[in-house]
């Protein structure tokens, strides 16, 4: 995209208006359409260098309130295909039972035994983590772990953090903090409020019928919802904040399709871009926000700007322009695919599944970018941001 005008004339553009694109259009005799589309997927990226793995996020079993034992969880999330599965009872350990550190050996030795011996490096990756009751920053928070032989974070009252106890936690490099529910009233998290530094750098946003995305969205049916308690609210404030999806399922290791009205019949998943199927390289992806959330069944998204994985911040000049590229795959026909920068829509584009677009204005000194995609059956999946900065010394 060379024209000399074209920041004058446009905020955004498309490859099929390159020049190559134009003179093949006017060419005379034997231009084609398989030239025109040669001309325009000139701008797509390589192909990915990562690979793409889909798991399972947020589960229980009899261990706190769920309904199966722990082999039966693994073992049902690993029949059903996925490629990585955390479990993530709650500390507690259910209403009148013994909490997971309680006896010897306790819940949790349970917990790291059966991690270790489900985990097939390279097929099968499985993600220590458990629930932990934290009021009154995040009273629903799960904790993953790097590595299969993490100890119970706990502090000076079990159910709550406090900010230094909290802000400990976040600096760790061996655990990740992921909020859920965080819209909820009774057990929620007011992401305008919590101090900055106490943000965390994932969000869960979706599991059943609670798209977290935004207060109003529609694939979100509870019986509560509060101002402050969604991503949008923490992105407003400039959060680095990426996303992931889980089903919070207490029967059986979900992500099964129930029968139940919309939206509840569709659980959260979700995908990452890793090095390898193996915990260090999951857990890494998780880390870096190389990660999206979708409801159910198959979603492959691959959101890239200027090579840049989603997740990612970088900086760059302001008379560069931006290559804002998707790539989808779902096992439902592509209803809408939504540019979201700086939380408000910006491009739509409707039965489209692959697209470069050419993004020429800088609107803040930080722009953020996601994709919302929407498929025809009423699922969606949203990617983690990208974070595009002005100004080389941020």
């Amino acid at each position: 995209m060379t024209h000399p005008e074209k920041r004058l004339a446009r905020r955004y553009d498309t490859p099929g208006r390159c020049a190559e694109f134009t003179d093949i259009v006017y060419k005379p005799g034997d231009a084609n359409w398989q030239m025109l589309r040669a001309a325009e997927h000139k701008f797509d990226p390589e192909p990915p260098e990562l690979n793409l793995y889909i798991g399972e996020m947020h589960g229980h079993t009899n261990l706190s309130d769920g309904s199966v034992d722990i082999d039966t969880y693994f073992r049902n999330l690993k029949s059903r295909g996925l490629d990585f599965a955390a479990l993530s009872d709650h500390d507690h350990g259910g209403v009148g039972r013994p909490a997971l550190w309680e006896g010897s050996p306790s819940k949790w030795d349970l917990i790291r035994e059966k991690v270790r011996e489900y985990y097939e490096p390279g097929k099968f990756t499985t993600l220590l983590a458990y629930e932990r009751d934290s009021y009154p920053f995040y009273c629903n928070l799960v904790i993953y772990y790097g590595s299969h032989g993490g100890e119970m974070i706990r502090g000076v009252r079990d159910g709550e953090f406090t900010a230094e106890e909290l802000a400990s936690a976040l600096r760790r490099d061996d655990v990740l903090l992921i909020p859920h529910d965080t819209w909820m009233f009774s057990a929620g998290a007011d992401l305008a409020r919590i101090p900055e530094e106490l943000l965390t750098p994932v969000i869960e946003l979706y599991s059943c019928a609670d798209a977290a995305e935004y207060m109003g969205n529609p694939a979100f049916d509870t019986d509560s919802a509060c101002e402050g308690g969604f991503w949008q609210d923490a992105l407003r404030r400039g959060a680095r904040m990426g996303c992931i999806g889980g089903s919070d399922n207490h029967s059986g290791g979900g992500a099964t399709v129930l029968d139940r009205p919309y939206p509840q019949n569709f659980q959260g998943l979700t995908g990452v871009w890793a090095e390898d199927n193996t915990v260090e390289s999951i857990f890494a992806a998780l880390k870096a926000r190389r990660c999206y959330a979708f409801m159910g069944g198959r979603m492959e998204i691959d959101f890239r700007i200027n090579g840049r994985y989603m997740g990612s911040e970088f900086a760059a000049d302001e008379d560069e322009d931006l290559a804002v590229w998707f790539d989808v795959k779902a096992d439902a026909p592509v209803k809408q695919v939504t540019l979201v920068k700086n939380l408000r829509d910006y491009i739509v584009l409707r039965n489209r599944v692959s697209q470069t677009i050419f993004d020429y204005e800088r609107e803040t000194g930080c722009d953020c970018y996601y994709l919302r995609v929407e498929l025809s059956d009423g699922r969606f999946g949203w990617t983690s941001p990208i974070w595009v900065s002005s100004d080389k010394n941020t």
